[in-house]
């Protein structure tokens, strides 16, 4: 049996003044899958990463990245994993080349070894063109795709990556996705993915785990998460001559009506979906009731954040109008 990738005990971490970042996580992620960490900004993120990629000492608890304990054996955690971090500074000075390179010789690389895999990485993340360009001259996403290629210089066989999109455009998070999933279909490296962006853990995770508090709130594949909301929801505007009771009213005959989730309309949790939506349509026709717009929407990552929090996750917005 394959050892997990990560397994954290109880893991905690606090700071000065009784503030708690990371309250008592166990978490176990299998080797060779992707597994996304969704939380909102100050949930305990980045805090979680830095004690795994052993930069912030755990105050309590206990834990394995690549095998190996955080604490007792630190050097042998490094040398297993890659770390990109949202605040990596890298030297405005140098080129993309010269500090691929330097990454090489730091970890040990000859000299004609580092070079090609310089030369490989660069053309993997699409900066091939901008290679020996002053890193200063780099846009945002440049910048990231750079701080990706550094982290796998060595080839490791965890890769944390904390808000790797934040502030990218479309076209940029797009292509980071892309090296991401190839990272795990083709080399078997495992992704442990830090994320405030629903359509981010939805498209690249294959569990995910919500934090929220410092504390576990969720935690499985996309799918089973979004199944344990139930239904879909049905949402009718209502149209002329038709009020928001009249369409609530013949809507309540097939669920549980929404508060809230529809303007100038209802919405209901719809048994059945799409199947069961042409019946409400019909029973709205049947009883005179005018609508201007309907819709059904399946289950997202939001709603889970909401069941499990009581509030919408803070990169849901963001998330959708970057889709």
């Amino acid at each position: 049996m394959t050892a997990p990738a990560v397994e954290t005990r109880d893991l905690r971490r606090e700071y000065k003044g009784g503030i708690t970042a990371v309250d008592g996580v166990s978490l176990t992620v299998d080797a060779g899958g992707v597994f996304g960490f969704l939380g909102p900004n100050g949930a305990g993120k980045s805090t979680m990463v830095r004690m795994l990629a052993t930069l912030l000492r755990p105050t309590s608890g206990s834990a394995l990245v690549a095998g190996h304990d955080v604490m007792t054996n630190p050097g042998a955690v490094r040398r297993r994993i890659g770390v990109a971090l949202q605040d990596a500074a890298i030297d405005p000075y140098m080129t993309g080349r010269e500090l691929l390179r330097l990454q090489g010789v730091l970890h040990g690389l000859r000299r004609p070894d580092g070079r090609a895999r310089a030369d490989d990485l660069l053309g993997r993340v699409g900066l091939e063109d901008a290679a020996d360009r002053r890193v200063g001259t780099y846009s945002g996403g440049m910048r990231r795709r750079l701080d990706l290629a550094l982290s796998l210089v060595h080839e490791p066989v965890v890769l944390f990556l904390d808000e790797p999109t934040t502030g990218l455009d479309p076209t940029s998070r797009i292509a980071l996705w892309d090296e991401v999933r190839r990272l795990n279909s083709e080399h078997g490296t495992t992704i442990f993915l830090t994320t405030q962006y629903l359509e981010e853990a939805d498209q690249l995770a294959d569990r995910v785990a919500i934090i929220d508090g410092g504390r576990i709130v969720a935690d499985g594949t996309p799918q089973a998460l979004k199944a344990g909301i139930g239904e879909p929801l049905l949402t009718v505007t209502a149209g002329e001559g038709s009020s928001p009771d009249d369409v609530a009213r013949v809507l309540a005959r097939f669920g549980r009506i929404v508060p809230g989730s529809a303007v100038n309309g209802a919405g209901v949790r719809l048994p059945g979906g799409s199947a069961a939506m042409a019946d409400a349509v019909r029973a709205l026709d049947e009883a005179g009731v005018r609508f201007q717009e309907i819709d059904l929407a399946e289950p997202t990552l939001d709603d889970v954040f909401l069941k499990c929090t009581g509030r919408h996750l803070e990169g849901a917005a963001d998330a959708a109008a970057g889709a």
